[in-house]
């Protein structure tokens, strides 16, 4: 209730009320609403600008918040299990499959190298959580950059398999003439006599005794680069280009089963054993050939021959006694 105001009149010698001007109290009252309002309006921004009251946009937008957040844990989680999927693959890749194939590893700084140069990130710059999304975009393009460079490491290797597959199956690996149809093996690759001139000679193969007509095979993959009789003492002869450097001689056949330029692969029958050109008895003689250069045959018995068969064989190689051509 509001105060009443008295004052004195001195003509009736008593106290009178003061009644208040109409317009007095509606300027008052408007002042007072005035004054609510200025005051409502400024503690309702004070309270809107703390942490005690939101409004819905708020609270949609911390929501929000919450919910990139949880993503962003997820997707830390996915790019931790996918950079330890690649280290392994990384790995293996450096340490079994490379060793293997004998390629160089791919080194570690080229695998996690970052991006030099102009400042790919400076768009993500300037926000609340601007290192957080740098870092992460720094991770994913690093791990682009592994899966790019993982797979063209894979596509060298799958190359190199391919290649490998090729090499072994073109490496002379088998005895040319099987063991059930050998007479002997009757010269190894050394010094040996010369059947028609008892001198002390170079013998640049082996000769295998069997009778006329045994079948002799292919010792590796590759092509017939020739098959005829025009090479001095070789009489009947096939020669096999099998590509890495290497190629192989089978002379004194009695007659061929391929012709030049045919492709052969390991084991296919190419001709039979005889005696033509400078030959004393029927036999194969057999020579591998690496790079221009003649080697010993024997290191190439692995894919035919058991260790006790092959055992036998350097026996009779080592025997320095006369060849048959």
């Amino acid at each position: 209730m509001s105060k009443v105001k008295y004052y004195y009149d001195p003509d009736t010698l008593s106290y009178r009320k003061i009644e208040p001007k109409k317009s007095r109290k509606y300027r008052n009252m408007f002042l007072f609403f005035l004054a609510s309002v200025f005051f409502g309006s400024f503690g309702l921004i004070l309270l809107l600008n703390t942490t005690f009251v939101n409004t819905p946009k708020e609270l949609s937008l911390e929501r929000e918040m919450k919910n990139y957040e949880l993503q962003f844990e997820l997707l830390d989680k996915k790019m931790q299990q996918i950079e330890q999927v690649l280290t392994n693959i990384e790995d293996r890749d450096n340490n079994i499959y490379r060793l293997y194939f004998e390629a160089n590893p791919i080194p570690e700084e080229q695998r996690r190298a970052g991006f030099g140069g102009v400042n790919r990130y400076k768009s993500l710059e300037g926000y609340n959580n601007s290192e957080m999304i740098i870092s992460s975009t720094q991770r994913l393009d690093i791990i682009q950059k592994q899966l790019v460079i993982q797979s063209k490491s894979l596509d060298e290797i799958t190359k190199l398999a391919e290649e490998k597959e090729k090499l072994l199956a073109a490496i002379p690996a088998i005895q040319p003439i099987n063991n059930d149809d050998l007479t002997r093996m009757a010269s190894g690759f050394g010094w040996r006599s010369d059947p028609f001139t008892k001198a002390r000679k170079m013998h640049w193969g082996m000769d295998f005794t069997s009778p006329r007509g045994t079948p002799i095979y292919a010792s590796g993959d590759g092509i017939i680069s020739r098959a005829d009789n025009s090479a001095s003492g070789f009489g009947k002869h096939v020669r096999i280009d099998h590509g890495y450097g290497y190629l192989t001689i089978y002379a004194h056949l009695s007659k061929y089963n391929v012709k030049k330029g045919q492709s052969v692969k390991r084991g296919d029958l190419i001709g039979f054993v005889g005696s033509t050109g400078r030959s004393q008895a029927p036999h194969l003689h057999y020579e591998v050939w690496k790079d221009e250069i003649r080697i010993d045959p024997i290191n190439f018995y692995y894919g035919s021959l058991s260790a006790k068969e092959f055992e036998n064989m350097l026996i009779y190689a080592k025997q320095e006694n006369q060849s048959l051509d």
